[in-house]
């Protein structure tokens, strides 16, 4: 995080931590690349954190004043706002320009009440639950995390959400009732109110064809809503507006790259670390399996040859076979989609020809001489990590990869290294630090995972941009020695 303000203490330190990869994600997707994403993101960390800071310092009392992340990305919104007006919106992707020039843009800067009905409901909570709902709804934190990060139960969380929810529905209530509304819209505030709040009560016909062409009155009916699953996108449309489901796309596929997909929740369930090593240990296990039966299979196959020609041979030719459970797949692009799965492979071995009988009485040459056992065999590059790269999504022009290092030796600091075939470039980053040069990329450890035992494995993850091809990258090499794949 380059030219950002120095955090005052550990406690801030920790923030900017947990703050940055919300804000570049966001500032990502507001901008043409990655370089100016970068630049995009540190202008507006740098404004949300003093004014956050300013806000700390002010005379304490009930203020209304949104949870930290929502604050700085608001302030991502506000910077890009403001190079718009200063002649840089070139930078900006143009969608987001069109939008910081119309209505909608004009909305959450305008009267107060005539704001999103979502932003004045979150505003108006208390700032530990406003938090705590938007951390679980919006960055897509499983509940034990979160329950970590606030310092509370983790076996009663579950239950403080469900409270904070019906908190929300009833702030957002007050204010779409507080809002300028005309009498028909009134009329209906008080059923819209009771229709919400029951996950099995029917919309009347009345109220359906009123909320199908009253734009706010649908707003606030997604914003009420306890069930269905509304809820993060009204949090996310009515804080930042433009761009809010990507982000919250986002924001999902990036938890679940960095936590696992489907974590328990609740008493008896396994941390994220245990679970994160769980997955890893189980991934090592079925891929040094199938890296073993291929190699086996190769050696079987091999009539003739020293074994060291039967070792190359089934380097070159032989790959392993991926066990369908496998949650690191070969980065290897696969050509089509349409070819069955293959859970056996079978190799036609040539019979080995008969004797034929010469009609000439010329003696056979001689055979040829055996390589001496005392001759050296032929060097060969000895590996002691391996790389797992799994491409998770890719768009018109971007895509998200994760990576997972495994090391045979123990390490107090790593950086890695790869190239790029075509072109991409890296972006926002989570659990390493990037630098690319050109097609050359280098991602480093951060201040947590640095250290990593014997047989351990170092897993992060990245966005980045493409125009065009997007194959998997190579010459992986841990500490500058060579990484085998898989």
């Amino acid at each position: 995080m380059p030219d950002l303000p120095p955090p005052q203490d550990a406690a801030e330190a920790a923030l900017f931590a947990e703050c940055w990869d919300a804000v570049l994600s966001y500032a990502d997707l507001c901008t043409a690349g990655a370089g100016t994403a970068h630049q995009l993101a540190d202008e507006a960390f740098t404004l949300g954190m003093r004014e956050l800071r300013a806000a700390q310092g002010a005379v304490r009392g009930r203020t209304a004043r949104l949870p930290v992340i929502p604050q700085l990305l608001t302030a991502v919104r506000e910077t890009a706002a403001g190079w718009e007006s200063a002649g840089k919106g070139h930078k900006l992707d143009p969608d987001l320009r069109l939008w910081l020039n119309s209505e909608a843009a004009a909305r959450y800067t305008g009267p107060p009440l005539g704001r999103p009905i979502a932003l004045r409901g979150l505003r108006d909570m208390p700032e530990a639950d406003a938090t705590l709902l938007w951390l679980a709804e919006v960055e897509s934190l499983p509940l034990p995390s979160v329950a970590r990060r606030l310092g509370l139960d983790p076996l009663t969380t579950g239950a403080e959400l469900d409270q904070v929810r019906v908190l929300f529905h009833d702030r957002c209530h007050r204010a779409h009732r507080d809002a300028p509304l005309d009498a028909e819209c009134r009329s209906y505030a008080r059923l819209l109110d009771a229709v919400t709040r029951s996950p099995g009560a029917e919309t009347p016909e009345d109220l359906s064809r009123h909320l199908a062409t009253c734009v706010p009155c649908a707003e606030a009916a997604a914003c009420l809503r306890l069930h269905g699953g509304g809820i993060p996108a009204a949090l996310a449309g009515g804080v930042i507006g433009w761009g809010a489901l990507a982000y919250l796309e986002r924001r999902r596929r990036a938890a679940e790259v960095r936590l696992g997909v489907g974590a328990a929740s609740g008493p008896g369930a396994r941390t994220d670390d245990e679970a994160a090593r769980g997955r890893v240990l189980r991934g090592s296990l079925l891929a040094a399996a199938g890296l073993l039966s291929a190699v086996a299979l190769g050696v079987s196959l091999m009539p003739f040859g020293t074994p060291d020609d039967a070792d190359v041979s089934a380097r070159d030719d032989q790959k392993p076979i991926a066990a369908p459970d496998t949650p690191h797949p070969d980065p290897t692009p696969v050509p089509s989609r349409s070819a069955a799965p293959a859970t056996t492979r079978t190799v036609p071995v040539p019979a080995s020809p008969l004797p034929t009988p010469t009609r000439s009485r010329e003696p056979a040459p001689p055979p040829s001489p055996k390589p001496s056992a005392t001759s050296s065999p032929t060097p060969s590059t000895r590996t002691t990590c391996r790389v797992a790269y799994h491409l998770d999504d890719e768009w018109s022009d971007g895509f998200q990869a994760s990576l997972h290092v495994t090391t045979d030796t123990p390490l107090s600091g790593w950086q890695l290294t790869w190239t790029f075939p075509d072109g991409q470039h890296i972006g926002q980053t989570w659990d390493a630090t990037p630098h690319q040069t050109g097609a050359q990329v280098t991602a480093e450890a951060k201040s947590y995972n640095r250290s990593v035992p014997a047989h351990g494995t170092i897993a992060f993850g990245f966005v980045g941009t493409r125009d065009g091809g997007n194959g998997a990258p190579g010459g992986f090499r841990l500490n500058g020695s060579p990484c085998a794949n898989g």
